[in-house]
């Protein structure tokens, strides 16, 4: 389907009420043109009827006259550089982008990642700041250690249940 044609339905989606619909049009224009940034800035602008200020900064953050709440909700969500790379869903050099601020914000994202791994990281290859994308791991809690003896306990009664049917079978 060509792009004015699917922004077309956007548009008549966001009018019927359809947010979810538009929001999925949108995310799959972004993906399929990720150089446009006015495509960018319409997704952004479905996630603040969602209230969403971390997705809106996600989808602006390539743009100059961004919000810095949202860009900050943004930053603070997607923690490490490689998981903003990741975020933003760019393809292909910073080169491509189509303004200088949104070339230095790629730039910026990019060169701190590869900072941080400690070696060069590519758009075009995800495998290249795949490290940086390590979940932090959570400290045990109490209710996390009863159900993990839970389950424990409760296998255990079951082998052991097995074990005695087993035995009896043969007495």
């Amino acid at each position: 389907m060509p792009l004015s044609e699917t922004l077309s339905r956007v548009d008549e989606d966001l009018a019927a009420g359809r947010v979810p619909i538009a929001r999925q049009r949108l995310r799959g224009l972004v993906s399929s043109f990720p150089y446009d940034l006015t495509l960018r800035r319409r997704l952004a602008e479905v996630y603040r009827l969602y209230g969403d200020t971390a997705e809106a900064g996600r989808w602006m953050y390539l743009e100059e006259d961004r919000n810095t709440d949202e860009t900050a909700a943004f930053e603070a969500r997607y923690g490490s550089p490689g998981w903003r790379m990741k975020a933003l869903a760019w393809r292909g050099p910073e080169a491509m982008a189509a303004t200088a601020f949104a070339e230095g914000q790629l730039v910026a994202v990019r060169s701190a990642c590869a900072e941080e791994l400690g070696h060069p990281v590519d758009w075009d290859d995800p495998a290249s700041y795949r490290d940086g994308l390590e979940e932090p791991s959570e400290p045990w809690s109490f209710s996390g250690v009863l159900a993990g003896v839970g389950c424990l306990v409760g296998a255990l009664a079951f082998l052991a249940i097995w074990v005695n049917g087993v035995v009896a079978l043969f007495d």
